[in-house]
């Protein structure tokens, strides 16, 4: 199906990222707010973008406690004017956990529909290796103590209240028929497919090349050193060596080595009008065609990229075999494989978007299309995903829309769908298209 071009689409103009770091790799000493504005910097100068033409900053982040200031620190506003964009200019630092960054540009979108912008700064941040240890309790303790409980706020990654999410993930992969064998094999083909992309110069496209200066206790520099690739990837991964690692918080299928890094990152997209686009001189990297925000049961987590595309698909009156590539977060492995068999399911496809959200309480029984699970997956993160790449939590979601958007201009343009989960099943999605 054809996409019919309008003056007022909502386009977008720039998208870059940095590399993204691994825990306690290349980017561990590199401030949260530094790290924000390389992105948001970057993606003005590709464009030849004055500062001053943005009109607001809408922009993830899903921890404070990594900030120099961690009560209030508003990063969005830190972060912009040390890119340079002027301090008139209003932002808002958000929390939706890892679908902050597909969501940023979906508020920008609202601000820009409702007359109150015409270009907006969106994306998001995330630096785990910066997150401090905690002390709990002491304040009122007085001096009396000699010794503390340390608490390290990552390990186990999740919700004191809830399970962790690997746990829950690795619960409804089995609900869902999804073996620990086919996740993986996800996540081996994820670092293939991204060493094949990498090696073909793909990256390119998204990623501003970052050199990490090193200084000596006097201050001076003492190394120097060019990252240009994500550095969760590992370019020697195996099945036999991924088949050995034992599942991680007793869940049954979720290991270290099929599911995603905590990383570092940053990623920045410029959103408008077309007609401001064009009045601006300015090429179109895609155009956005819809957007969906869901939420559901804490617990099921993986199916939520699933109902977010299926919302899509729904408000835009498409199929999903109408669309060229699909990208879904590599949360876990299973995450991308259990929404991916939701979309290839007739019944799923065909029930309404609110009946099946009530249903998901329950495990959804689906008698499951083979062929169309297996021609679905073919399309599915064809350039690898945060397996290989990385997961900066609140960047992933702006990182998955560049690299669909780049894969589609790389493949003769048109449709692709997006999408994320984020903690205790919020789920975002989008269905971008290229001419």
């Amino acid at each position: 199906m054809s996409f019919q071009k309008s003056k007022d689409d909502i386009v977008c103009v720039s998208a870059v990222r940095t590399p993204f770091g691994r825990f306690g790799g290349s980017l561990k000493d590199i401030d949260i707010y530094d790290l924000g504005s390389v992105a948001m910097e970057n993606s003005m100068k590709r464009i030849s973008m004055a500062p001053e033409l943005i009109d607001e900053v809408w922009w993830g982040n899903g921890d404070t406690s990594s900030t120099k200031d961690p009560y209030t620190p508003v990063v969005a506003r830190q972060t912009m004017i040390k890119a340079g964009i002027p301090p008139e200019k209003p932002s808002v630092t958000f929390d939706q956990a890892c679908i902050s960054g597909m969501n940023s540009v979906k508020y920008g979108i609202r601000s820009i529909r409702l007359g109150e912008a015409e270009i907006v700064m969106t994306g998001g941040s995330t630096s785990f290796s910066t997150i401090p240890f905690l002390l709990r309790g002491i304040r009122w303790e007085g001096r009396r103590h000699t010794s503390f409980l340390i608490e390290d706020p990552i390990i186990p990654l999740g919700y004191k209240d809830y399970a962790p999410v690997a746990v829950d993930s690795g619960n409804v992969a089995i609900e869902y028929g999804v073996s620990r064998e086919e996740q993986d094999e996800v996540a081996c083909a994820s670092h293939v497919k991204y060493g094949t992309a990498r090696k073909e110069g793909f990256f390119k496209n998204e990623m501003i090349p970052l050199n990490i200066v090193k200084k000596d206790k006097k201050g001076n520099v003492a190394s120097t050193n060019l990252l240009d690739i994500d550095e969760q990837y590992r370019p020697d991964i195996n099945i036999e060596a991924l088949a050995k690692l034992k599942p991680i918080f007793g869940n049954p299928t979720c290991t270290t080595g099929n599911s995603p890094g905590m990383n570092d990152g940053a990623a920045a997209q410029i959103i408008m009008k077309r007609n401001k686009a064009e009045q601006l001189g300015l090429d179109i990297i895609y155009t956005i065609v819809t957007m969906s925000t869901v939420a559901l049961q804490p617990r099921v987590m993986p199916v939520s990229p699933g109902f977010a595309i299926k919302k899509c698909l729904d408000e835009a009156k498409l199929n999903i075999h109408d669309m060229k590539f699909i990208e879904i977060n590599e949360a876990f492995a299973c995450v991308p494989l259990v929404s991916t068999k939701l979309l290839s399911n007739e019944r799923f496809m065909k029930a309404e978007y609110n009946e099946m959200a009530k249903e998901v309480s329950a495990k959804i029984i689906i008698d499951n299309d083979d062929l169309a699970y297996h021609i679905l997956k073919e399309r599915l993160n064809v350039n690898g995903s945060a397996i290989a790449v990385g997961h900066p939590n609140t960047a992933s979601g702006a990182r998955i829309m560049m690299t669909a958007a780049y894969n589609l201009k790389e493949n003769g343009g048109g449709y692709s769908a997006c999408a994320i989960c984020g903690g205790l099943a919020q789920g975002s999605g989008c269905i971008i298209w290229v001419e």
